[in-house]
């Protein structure tokens, strides 16, 4: 239980330890009632085995409580809530990607460097002049970007008085942070 339950090893790394098979470790948790965590619940304990790579924290006065309603709003009308693993926000505007980015880092405490970002971009945007627009703007660094997405331009479109720089999508990868957002939506 304590190697399980506390310390949050792996069924496999228990058996190692103790030079037997999976087979008796599970015997052995099911024999104490020892629930096993889900595949989703073992892969982020695996891949955060310190813990929460975020602290969420509740706005502290009437400043705090407008630009965590922002957030929520934006989250709300402009998130990709289908996606079930992470936080996951795009638009052309900088302004809205800059709230949005203020509101998880005040929030859930997840520093800059740790969110990625995701550029698309039309055929007729020079791909360099856009990624440094944004690192720019963002105070954000190349290698926090995914390749980016190129799209054929089809026509001379009014695309491109709104997006000379294209749709930058910011990610968080948490489902954790990502559930606890959906959570704090209104229904």
């Amino acid at each position: 239980m304590k190697l399980y339950s506390k310390e949050k090893m792996s069924m496999m790394e228990i058996a190692k330890r103790h030079v037997c098979s999976i087979h008796k470790i599970q015997y052995w948790m099911k024999r104490y009632s020892i629930s096993a965590r889900s595949m989703s619940d073992a892969a982020y304990t695996k891949h955060h085995p310190k813990g929460d790579p975020f602290t969420f924290r509740k706005p502290e006065n009437n400043e705090e409580r407008f630009l965590y309603g922002l957030g929520i709003g934006l989250y709300w009308g402009e998130g990709n809530k289908a996606c079930k693993t992470a936080v996951r926000l795009g638009n052309t505007d900088p302004k809205l990607l800059k709230i949005f980015m203020k509101f998880l880092m005040t929030f859930f405490s997840i520093p800059r460097k740790d969110f990625h970002f995701g550029l698309q971009i039309f055929t007729d945007i020079d791909p360099e002049e856009a990624l440094q627009y944004w690192m720019k703007t963002l105070h954000i660094s190349r290698d926090q970007f995914y390749k980016p997405t190129v799209t054929i331009s089809g026509s001379i479109g009014t695309y491109r008085k709104k997006s000379r720089h294209g749709v930058l999508t910011v990610y968080y990868n948490n489902v954790k942070v990502r559930n606890l957002l959906v959570s704090l939506m209104p229904l």
